[in-house]
């Protein structure tokens, strides 16, 4: 497989401060990675980083062939990032369908295929993104992003505070995404044993470094491991 990230010694943050302190990491075309961490460890930010969303201190990123590092987040869109942020950011004042429509662009992923992905938005269709609970929202979120046909998918707690069998469908489908269709992703969970199962590398951070990297199924067997940088244990 070829690669398709390369991130070189990052150093980013908000004004001065420093929260990821040197990271270097590469991920090849078609693989998931999944990124963990206790909170405040810098997962957030180093997504940030990669979307152009954060000062950017030293190092450099790269997609393909294209270094990002000191491109504008629109032109990080257009050269093949696709972002799901904590807060969604869906436009609230327009239809579900709007919401895929005005972004979209050429590929395998059309709007009505992500209307089969996730038959609830096709439901909702026709109604506003300030209309749609909590989990159609996220669901409205990951479908925008698949819409762009973006090369690298970034998913920053794509799980967090929804309802059992909501989680429970999201994660199938981000299953089916990266396991099934081969998209290439950046999946930032408080839950390792939810996203282990789905990824193929892990990378787990610590004070903004990398503390730990290998095979997602490695990981989720080593307890030790689990417990001593995610205080996750079998029980």
């Amino acid at each position: 497989m070829a690669e398709l990230l390369r991130v070189e010694s990052l150093k980013s943050g908000y004004g001065e401060a420093v929260v990821v302190q040197g990271i270097s990491v590469s991920l090849q075309a078609g693989q998931s990675l999944a990124l963990l961490g206790r909170n405040g460890t810098g997962k957030t930010t180093f997504l940030n980083t990669l979307v152009g969303a954060t000062r950017r201190h030293a190092g450099r990123i790269f997609l393909g062939s294209v270094e990002l590092s000191t491109l504008p987040p629109h032109r990080r869109a257009e050269a093949g990032i696709g972002w799901v942020p904590q807060e969604r950011n869906i436009f609230k004042s327009l239809t579900v369908e709007e919401n895929l429509t005005a972004v979209a662009r050429p590929g395998p992923w059309t709007v009505q295929r992500a209307y089969e992905m996730f038959p609830r938005l096709q439901e909702r269709r026709a109604n506003m993104g300030n209309q749609l609970s909590g989990g159609e929202q996220q669901m409205l979120a990951v479908a925008r992003a698949l819409v762009l046909n973006p090369k690298l998918l970034l998913l920053d707690e794509p799980l967090e505070g929804l309802a059992p069998i909501i989680v429970e469908e999201l994660l199938r489908s981000i299953a089916r995404v990266v396991r099934e269709e081969g998209m290439s992703a950046i999946i930032v969970e408080q839950n390792p044993r939810m996203i282990l199962p789905i990824t193929q590398r892990a990378v787990v951070l610590d004070r903004g470094a990398v503390v730990h990297e290998g095979d997602s199924d490695a990981l989720l067997a080593d307890s030790s491991q689990l417990d001593r940088w995610l205080a996750v244990s079998r029980g």
